[in-house]
């Protein structure tokens, strides 16, 4: 009953969500930006999988199943000279309770501030950067199903100007008893709209300049529309099809509603040997018209430093069509 309950909510709270559905139209995109090589080695089919930090992205229902406190440091050289950081921490407060801190930063990166009379340059740099810093907090509520939520605050930064919001994430996690498939569901980025302000934005105005002997210098400023966030409603299956002495071979997949693009479908895979050598692949945006993404391969390696604490390495490739590709680096630490 529960879990028919929560579903519902967030259900519900999807369907009012996307009832304006405007293509292209949000504010803070980068919050669509999957986080975690491994997630995305998977082809971001990741909303059921949910066992590592990187949950706290995808799903953070699933990090009370994570078995563990870990950390996950991940750098990516991003799109058109743009580099994007993330950084997911969990403690596991007890087998069924689990906080979690995650910290996203996409960074445009800065050049020099030019005029029409300076045109080399007037000595100024300007730069533009987007962060989000969540806190979570998740719960198994049986052996199988579990409930997460985050709060988080959502900033961008481009010279003089800045906007800020506010959001909240919903994830839940079933394990069912069909061969302990796991069903994941997750809405993201439920919140404030976003309005950029600042000093850039301040001018001086006369109202009325045919006027002689009126104040021509009267304190204004400039007014920008406010965007809404970019809400995201998964729901992923996952299952281990294969699990063979030292071999397991997982398949998972997504479905996403988003509110700024059209629907889709990410499919992934990932075989595992010794729990030491990771092999993954996957598709992306299936289902969306001249989609630029698309194929996606990883590898991963877990050295066990001592019974307690594990290293992981994982690089993900994602092919980007016109954009070329993307390469991505993490660090994981489970202790």
């Amino acid at each position: 009953m529960k879990l028919k309950i929560l579903a519902l909510i967030l259900v519900l709270s999807a369907a009012q969500a996307f009832s304006q559905n405007k293509v292209g139209t949000t504010a803070a995109p980068f919050l669509g930006i999957g986080a975690g090589p491994r997630a995305i080695g998977m082809g971001g089919a990741f909303t059921a999988v949910a066992d590592d930090p990187s949950a706290l992205y995808w799903n953070p229902g699933g990090i009370s199943r994570t078995g563990q406190s870990a950390v996950l440091v991940e750098h990516t050289n991003y799109l058109v000279g743009t580099s994007f950081n993330y950084f997911a921490g969990v403690v596991a407060l007890n087998s069924d309770n689990a906080l979690g801190l995650s910290v996203t930063n996409l960074n445009y990166g800065s050049d020099i501030v030019t005029t029409v009379s300076q045109p080399d340059g007037t000595g100024e740099t300007w730069s533009a950067s987007d962060w989000a810093v969540g806190l979570s907090y998740a719960r198994n509520l049986t052996d199988r199903f579990s409930i997460g939520g985050t709060a988080k605050l959502i900033m961008q930064n481009i010279w003089h100007e800045s906007a800020t919001g506010f959001a909240v994430d919903a994830g839940l996690l079933y394990i069912t008893p069909f061969n302990n498939m796991k069903i994941g569901m997750a809405i993201s980025n439920f919140g404030t709209d976003m309005q950029m302000g600042g000093t850039d934005l301040l001018i001086s105005y006369d109202p009325n300049p045919s006027m002689a002997g009126n104040n021509k210098n009267i304190p204004a400023q400039y007014y920008t529309d406010s965007y809404p966030l970019p809400l995201f409603f998964r729901v992923g299956l996952a299952m281990d099809v294969i699990k063979a002495g030292d071999s397991k071979l997982t398949l998972a997949a997504d479905a996403i509603h988003p509110s700024d693009n059209d629907q889709s479908v990410n499919v992934g895979a990932e075989y595992s040997w010794s729990n030491t050598l990771y092999l993954r692949a996957g598709y992306k945006s299936l289902f969306i018209p001249n989609s630029q993404e698309g194929l996606t391969l990883g590898v991963g390696l877990r050295y066990a430093i001592t019974m307690r604490l594990i290293l992981s390495l994982d690089y993900a490739y994602e092919n980007y069509g016109l954009l070329k590709n993307i390469q991505e680096f993490g660090v994981s630490v489970g202790f």
